[in-house]
């Protein structure tokens, strides 16, 4: 669909908190960056809200007709645990934890994440670069950045100079920070006596003997700062100035303000032309939190096997429930609002359902295109999907009114309908059955049964080794097991 001419978008810009409309550096092209995971853990809800959210900006540019080049990194070193440039790498203290190679615990959790978003139906972006994969391409963004007089080295680490480059630009603007009084109050951490400045960052980090991760550098064995791998490979493959620059809330501070720092004083321009943060998620009123026990992680949503929701819930009706709420805004996550999302997805596939069997009129009782210009609109006024959704369901109320005979579409205006919501709802907003439910598993379900029973009369006769074994061997097939007082149950993961 070639719509891009036709509709006007209108984009929250963070960096000037205002709506903007969007005009790309070189249209029909649009380079847009999205700050990807840490791979050293199973991905959390916050991170799937954030690339939901950007799936559905990625899929909207392309249905109305840009073409548009994704970039999401995987982040494989040099993310610290503290951001003063503290404290052990995420990846290597994983790996060390358990007794792994780096790599093994990278691979494990990026397999991990990908099997998630496929869950979630967000597309694969464009390009999918590692930090470990552009060490070369760091350090010569490091060196550019020492030639400008704009990093300093000690004892093998580079610091870039906030100071220095606030003598001629802004720092802080991104976020509204106050630098003075970030300054004033900033703790003294180990190691912060290396730094001329207490918002100095690093860009290369001297390795101890006992780091794991560790490269050649000009300036002896080291890794790279978390925020630069952004920055190169952002720039590496879009520009040295492009469109979009997406991420989290939580990485507006330091991250984000790193990376504009960071890239122009490389290259002496301001990086991005428009940036995008998607805000967090809460559980029952109350932030996620390890710490407290107060989280939930996706795949604890979809088998149910979690203490604050009564029963399992589709990745798809996930989806919706998140798309139900505007990416700038908070959402909360209750067995509730599951419930109530899954009721309205329901709804929504059944209207779709119904298109097929509809019969076209000689006459429209209603203006179609009008009506499907107005899910547009929404969409139009900085991906306001929660509108958009509304706006849907006005169409579904119209297709219940066509089936009962209180409305009509003519041949024309009928396909126009059909085509148009299918296209949003599912090429746009990504909302289509999931595959797991749709399958026809009656035969499963018999074989899944037999093996219950097989299973249950080696736990009779004590042959707990055989009842392990199957139950083992379904949880790597994708099938869980649940054992209650009532009996056995499973779950399709």
């Amino acid at each position: 669909m070639k719509h891009g001419e036709t509709q006007e978008i209108y984009i929250y810009n963070t960096l000037s908190g205002e709506k903007e409309k969007f005009e790309p550096l070189n249209p029909p092209f649009v380079g847009m960056y999205v700050c990807g995971p840490t791979v050293y853990n199973d991905v959390h809800l916050g991170n799937c809200r954030t690339f939901i959210s950007f799936d559905v900006v990625f899929r909207y540019l392309q249905h109305i007709g840009y073409k548009v080049r994704y970039v999401r990194n995987i982040t494989d070193a040099g993310h610290l645990e503290n951001d003063a440039d503290e404290g052990e790498d995420k990846i290597a203290k994983k790996a060390r934890l358990e007794q792994l190679e780096p790599m093994e615990v990278v691979q494990r959790y990026t397999v991990g994440f990908h099997r998630i978003m496929e869950r979630f139906n967000v597309l694969p972006p464009s390009i999918e670069p590692t930090a470990t994969g552009h060490i070369v391409e760091q350090i010569q963004m490091i060196k550019k950045i020492l030639d400008q007089g704009l990093a300093y080295e000690v004892n093998g680490s580079i610091y870039f100079d906030v100071k220095k480059y606030m003598e001629k630009e802004p720092y802080g603007e991104l976020s509204g920070r106050n630098v003075e009084e970030l300054i004033a109050g900033s703790r003294e951490l180990e190691g912060q006596n290396e730094k001329r400045n207490p918002l100095d960052f690093a860009l290369w980090k001297k390795a101890s003997p006992t780091h794991i991760m560790r490269w050649e550098s000009p300036w002896g064995e080291g890794f790279p700062g978390w925020h630069l791998e952004c920055s190169v490979m952002s720039t590496k493959y879009l520009g040295e100035v492009f469109d979009i620059h997406g991420g989290g809330m939580d990485l507006k501070f330091p991250h984000h303000e790193c990376e504009i720092a960071q890239c122009t004083a490389a290259h002496h321009k301001k990086p991005v032309r428009y940036w995008m943060h998607a805000n967090m998620l809460t559980l029952n009123g109350k932030r996620m939190s390890k710490s407290t026990g107060n989280t939930l992680l996706p795949q604890e949503i979809f088998t149910g096997q979690n203490p604050f929701l009564s029963k399992p819930y589709s990745p798809a009706v996930v989806r919706f429930f998140m798309l139900q709420a505007h990416y700038r805004s908070t959402l909360d996550i209750s067995d509730e609002a599951l419930a109530a999302a899954e009721k309205g997805f329901r709804r929504l596939m059944d209207a779709i359902a119904l298109l097929p069997e509809l019969k076209a009129a000689e006459k429209s009782t209603f203006d179609v295109r009008a009506t499907v210009q107005r899910v547009y609109d929404a969409l139009n006024d900085d991906f306001n999907t929660p509108i958009a959704i509304a706006e849907l369901f006005e169409i579904v109320r119209f297709i219940n009114l066509m089936n009962t005979g209180q409305e009509s579409l003519t041949a024309s205006d009928l396909q126009y309908l059909s085509d148009r919501v299918k296209a949003l709802v599912q090429d746009v907003l990504g909302l289509e059955e999931d595959s797991h439910a749709t399958t026809d598993t009656s035969k499963l379900d018999s074989v899944i049964q037999i093996l219950i029973e097989i299973r249950q009369k080696a736990r009779a006769d004590r042959n707990f080794a055989l009842s392990d074994q199957i139950r083992d061997q379904l949880l790597k097939a994708g099938i869980q097991l649940k054992d209650t007082k009532e009996g056995t149950t499973y779950t399709l993961l």
